[in-house]
């Protein structure tokens, strides 16, 4: 699960004050505002993974691309060593140097946890106050140097199971998101930094399918649980 959500999930001064837990600011407000703009969107990014096993954290370069309301498209590695692709039923994580497909319906109770954990990935563009606090309880919000970090905790004890917090950062100027942070129930975090931003690009919708090569194994690691 965890290998899963680390595919998917996104100034030194405070210069405002810190929101009471369960409190909007204006800068959340306009943000969440904002986030009914965006129909498309891509960026680059490095992810950042902090485990207690090691010394140092693991990094890597990719590309994500979203379409509202919910899917989305990520690689990791160039060549892309990773693959994560949302379609409407289903999601796909493809390992192109193993030639091996995981695929994970997304239809019906079945899937658990794994609800929660998509429903805490899509946060990242929520569209109004009661869709954000339908997933989570509001810890804090703070503002340094323009950027916004809004600090979640899910509401759902199955996603609390998996990750205990989750952090996201957003430019008050342009209300456009810069990171995501997830703390999970281990200690761990994992860190997505966005860069080269663009709002609302036109996408070829095959960015969101993957034909499987004939060659390739496909498994489905939820069917036995």
């Amino acid at each position: 699960m965890k290998k899963i959500l680390a595919l998917l999930f996104l100034g030194t001064f405070s210069i405002a004050a810190t929101a009471a837990p369960g409190t909007v600011s204006a800068a959340v407000g306009d943000w969440l505002a904002a986030q009914s703009r965006v129909q498309t969107w891509s960026a680059d990014l490095i992810q950042t993974r902090a485990l207690q096993s090691l010394t140092e954290p693991l990094t890597a370069t990719g590309h994500v691309w979203f379409a509202a309301p919910d899917r989305f498209h990520w690689e990791l590695g160039q060549p892309p060593e990773t693959i994560a692709i949302r379609a409407a039923t289903n999601l796909l994580v493809i390992y192109p140097r193993l030639k091996r497909v995981e695929s994970i319906s997304l239809a019906g109770s079945q899937i658990g946890p794994w609800r929660s954990a998509l429903d805490m990935l899509e946060a990242g563009f929520p569209t109004s106050e009661a869709g954000l606090r339908a997933h989570y309880d509001i810890i804090s919000d703070t503002v340094s140097n323009r950027i916004c970090r809004l600090t979640l905790q899910p509401r759902s004890a199955a996603a609390r199971r998996m990750v205990s917090r989750i952090e996201i950062d957003f430019d008050t100027g342009d209300e456009a998101l810069r990171a995501t942070e997830l703390e999970f129930s281990d200690g761990s975090v994992m860190r997505n930094d966005f860069y080269n931003v663009v709002l609302n690009p036109k996408l070829d919708p095959a960015i969101f399918a993957f034909p499987i090569p004939a060659d390739y194994t496909v498994v489905k690691p939820l069917d036995n649980r």
